[in-house]
């Protein structure tokens, strides 16, 4: 991921000076190489620079709709890493964002070009791409990617007005997180990984009336009109960002339970791409085979409906994917131990580090269902890809030595 340029100069004994012209100002490498003409002397040798300049940020990509499970994703992934993720100290205690010892998780409502009233005067949902300034959104995502801090702007969720920006300085890894991470694809190139989180109608509909009707006074109807006035702009620019996905996080009703419409028994499954460099799908039991389990019995407590569990290869948007499922959920999580022991290439540091994952977290909802087991698995890989990509950087300028 070094960007190299390549000079010739005068050898480090010449007076000679060296050009710098089109490097960032934070150089994280420089390597010298030395040519000598069979002959010449000492005095007279010219060397070969080479210059790399590289930031040392991953940077990850989770799109979903609002109100989708995005902040308990963030929560889990960041728990991951260690450390608690809290809002910027001293700032803006309106701001969006989020950081931790490793992550900064940005939100990209903050790239909104239209507040609130904005939107509104000119007939836009804030899932529209007039209403989003992805020139900004790229040009800042880059600069973090390269190691340089960015003034971000913060869009203020409470008065729907634009606040001044705030300093973001780049972390080891940065995650942006909303409505459209993949929707340019300037910013989707820039991504090392990306995840999306695709909530069928009926759950979405039954979790935001739990959440809207029990906890922000909304009624039923005001909430079916409110996702009634998204559902084009959604199918529009939101929905299709899932084929670029490198894991989808599918959110669909039971199939234990006939004619289910509550929404509080799920069946999740988790599309895992082939072929993404430093991610390799998890499986049950045999890599690459078809696979449907039912483990209730003596080892794992199941009240009605049960768990059921299927795994095997399928086609997505014309791409070879992985796809591993839950349908139902737990009643003891401290079991949970006996599904992670047939599950394979978790990228867990330890046995048993999934249920401790999911033990630490019981209160956050999908602790026991496939949502929560999947988010946490992905943030396992994410963990894993970033280790594997900062080993590569770090062995860089010792391979460049060697050549």
């Amino acid at each position: 991921m070094a960007v190299c340029t390549v000079h010739t100069a005068q050898s480090l004994n010449s007076p000679s000076s060296i050009s710098h012209l089109g490097f960032s100002h934070q150089i994280k490498h420089q390597v010298f190489f030395y040519r000598r003409s069979s002959g010449a002397s000492s005095r007279g040798s010219r060397s070969l620079m080479v210059q790399c300049s590289a930031g040392d940020t991953v940077v990850i990509g989770l799109a979903a709709d609002s109100g989708c499970g995005k902040s308990t994703f963030m929560r889990r992934l960041t728990s991951v890493f260690g450390g608690a993720a809290e809002p910027p100290k001293g700032g803006n205690p309106d701001s969006n964002t989020l950081i931790s010892d490793t992550t900064t998780v940005i939100c990209l409502d903050d790239y909104h070009s239209l507040d609130r009233t904005g939107r509104k005067e000119k007939g836009v949902t804030a899932l529209d791409p007039r209403a989003n300034n992805f020139d900004l959104m790229y040009e800042q995502v880059k600069a973090i990617k390269e190691g340089k801090a960015v003034d971000k702007p913060i869009y203020n969720h409470v008065t729907g007005l634009l606040d001044p920006p705030e300093l973001i300085q780049p972390p080891k890894i940065l995650v942006i997180e909303g409505l459209h991470p993949m929707f340019d694809q300037r910013v989707r190139d820039l991504l090392d990984f990306s995840i999306y989180l695709d909530i069928s109608n009926e759950v979405k509909f039954a979790w935001k009336i739990q959440r809207d009707m029990a906890e922000r006074g909304h009624s039923l109807e005001s909430i079916k009109a409110s996702i009634e006035a998204r559902k084009p702009d959604f199918d529009a620019y939101i929905d299709p960002q899932k084929q670029y996905a490198d894991a989808v996080i599918e959110v669909l009703p039971t199939q234990l339970i006939p004619d289910d419409n509550e929404g509080k028994v799920l069946r999740v499954r988790l599309i895992m791409k082939e072929g993404v460099k430093h991610f390799k799908p998890v499986y049950l039991f045999d890599e690459g085979s078809t696979i449907s389990w039912i483990p209730c019995g003596r080892k794992l407590t199941c009240s009605y409906p049960g768990i059921k569990f299927a795994y095997g290869p399928e086609s997505y948007f014309g791409h070879e994917v992985s796809v591993l499922e839950m349908d139902g959920q737990f009643d003891r999580l401290d079991e949970l131990i006996y599904v992670e022991s047939h599950l394979s290439n978790l990228s867990a540091k330890f046995y048993g580090e999934v249920t401790q994952q999911m033990l630490k977290h019981s209160d956050f909802p999908g602790s026991n269902n496939g949502t929560g087991l999947f988010q946490t698995i992905v943030g396992l890989k994410i963990r894993d890809l970033y280790e594997q990509i900062a080993a590569e950087k770090s062995s860089a300028p010792l391979e460049a030595t060697k050549a």
